[in-house]
């Protein structure tokens, strides 16, 4: 499959384990991860930041094997879960430093041209997110107030 706004055709991903099952020597139970994500969520970090952290620190290699949930699940049944997606949060926060970015440097037409594209996949994506149900209807990216979405 290709890219959406490159000619490459990467297939690298990550490479999950084949059994589904908890490793023997994990010592957490599921309730102890899910205090770690509470715990993690109320300092602001995003899911896949919480997930690298479980991983990393307390060696949990999918959160989902140990609860049987996945991070989102857990924290929108305790209501911790952020307002706007994460993967729209991150691209609004790039269209964001590429406009601060051509504030400075002006005749940057590549960097134009980027933010385009950049502001493409933001509408593609809210657009997705609106027909699921995970934003409103109203919910519109306006580059003016985007600055505000992610400060």
């Amino acid at each position: 499959m290709g890219r959406m706004h490159t000619p490459g055709k990467g297939i690298s991903s990550s490479a999950l384990p084949y059994r589904r099952s908890n490793p023997t020597w994990l010592k957490l139970s599921s309730d102890d991860v899910k205090e770690q994500i509470y715990k993690l969520a109320k300092k602001g970090l995003t899911p896949s930041q919480i997930g690298v952290i479980l991983r990393d620190s307390h060696g949990v290699a999918r959160v989902r094997n140990v609860t049987g949930n996945t991070i989102l699940r857990i924290l929108r049944a305790k209501g911790l879960a952020p307002s706007l997606p994460e993967d729209l949060y991150q691209l609004i926060k790039k269209a964001v430093a590429v406009r601060k970015h051509l504030e400075k440097n002006r005749k940057d037409k590549d960097s134009k041209f980027r933010l385009i594209l950049i502001e493409s996949r933001i509408h593609r994506l809210a657009r997705y997110y609106k027909r699921k149900a995970m934003l409103p209807p109203n919910w519109k990216y306006e580059s003016s107030t985007a600055s505000a979405l992610v400060a």
